[in-house]
């Protein structure tokens, strides 16, 4: 699962925003559909130089992070380790393709669970609340000074 931080978080919401509001999405080019978005974000590199790096070799996001090796020198595992660095698991990657993390999903209502992969707006609902999840889990790490004893305790919420 991905390592919650505010650098991913606020990745995740900004390329919600960005596909909210009619960035280019299509869900077979690989620096315009899901994964391409975020790491348009995380690497700051177009969606067309993602696209000819995943060119190089074979497949879909999938099949991409299946043959990842972070040694490797391969433009797209560049980009993988990149997102990897930013806090990604090589499974989030996968479950963000497919919009199939369990934990995400269990955030929804039993009817709203079934997002399509392919989607914008599925996409967009996907990325916010994996993002509030993490932010739910980055707050419960939390530790504030209670002023009155000079001592540490857990927010009261997350307590």
């Amino acid at each position: 699962m991905a390592r919650p931080n505010p650098e991913l978080i606020d990745a995740l919401r900004r390329t919600a925003r960005k596909l909210s509001e009619g960035a280019p999405y299509q869900w077979g080019h690989m620096g315009g559909c899901n994964c391409g978005n975020l790491a348009q974000e995380l690497t700051k590199l177009t969606k067309d130089q993602i696209h000819a790096y995943a060119m190089q070799r074979y497949g879909d996001w999938n099949e991409q992070v299946q043959d990842y090796c972070p040694t490797s020198r391969m433009p797209i595992d560049l980009v993988i380790s990149e997102m990897v660095n930013a806090g990604l698991s090589l499974e989030d990657l996968k479950n963000l393709e497919k919009l199939s993390n369990k934990q995400v999903l269990a955030r929804f209502p039993l009817e709203k669970r079934f997002l399509r992969h392919n989607q914008r707006n599925d996409v967009v609902t996907y990325l916010r609340a994996w993002a509030d999840m993490l932010e739910e889990q980055l707050l419960e790490t939390i530790e504030l000074p209670d002023l009155s004893t000079n001592t540490t305790k857990k927010h009261p919420q997350y307590a």
